[in-house]
């Protein structure tokens, strides 16, 4: 069986060891390290090689946006899992810029964590049920507010399944590969639905497709 390494990464002594109790009921989950501020974070990441982090947002020393910032900046392929007390947009489109794939509520870290670790090694992004509703009412309340306009009705069918997949974590190449298109006309259509959505980030879609129900 293979298994996932992860690293811990929060201030709390108490709170590591419950997740690590949690974590370790899985037999494929292996926890490589834990880390009680956001440098020795960075630094286990390396050295243990972990393939997944789970991040407390406010670390010490260095905050868990810019942990996640540099671990993903030295190992794109390492998957950070934000966990924060924070539900609003700000800080989930925070955590996204910085590479995170995941972001968890707290209070919620327990049922969600075990789906989430597993989902961002697979290359998906995971969101606790909560952020998926907050970020769906914002978007409707916005729609009500504008009368009703959805730009997701300008998108093409092949811009829809494009917008799916990216939103899912995979890169331009996955997606070429997938659909067996080219690279520039993945790299066109991307550019298209950034325009019609008006959209300026692939962190920035990847809430839009949570805020639609695309992906949860």
């Amino acid at each position: 069986m293979d298994t996932i390494r992860i690293l811990l990464a929060d201030d709390h002594t108490v709170m590591r060891s419950g997740l690590r109790l949690l974590l370790e009921r899985q037999p494929d989950f292996v926890v490589a390290g834990e880390a009680a501020d956001g440098r020795e974070a960075v630094a286990l990441a390396a050295s243990t090689a972990a393939e997944v982090v789970v991040m407390d947002v406010a670390m010490p020393l260095l905050n868990g946006i810019e942990a996640t910032r540099q671990i993903t900046g030295a190992n794109p392929k390492t998957a950070v899992i934000i966990l924060s007390m924070h539900s609003d947009e700000s800080y989930v489109l925070r955590a996204l810029k910085a590479g995170a794939r995941g972001y968890l509520l707290k209070d919620s870290a327990e049922a969600d964590l075990i789906k989430a670790v597993r989902a961002v090694h697979e290359g998906r992004n995971s969101f606790s049920p909560a952020i998926s509703r907050m970020l769906l009412e914002d978007y409707i309340r916005q729609l009500q507010q504008r009368g009703g306009e959805d730009s997701y009705e300008l998108l093409s069918t092949r811009e829809r399944e494009i917008l799916q997949l990216i939103a899912e974590g995979k890169s331009n190449k996955d997606v070429a590969n997938l659909l067996n298109l080219s690279l520039h006309t993945v790299e066109t259509h991307r550019t298209h639905i950034l325009q019609k959505l008006n959209l300026h980030s692939i962190p920035e879609l990847i809430l839009y497709a949570v805020r639609k129900g695309i992906i949860s």
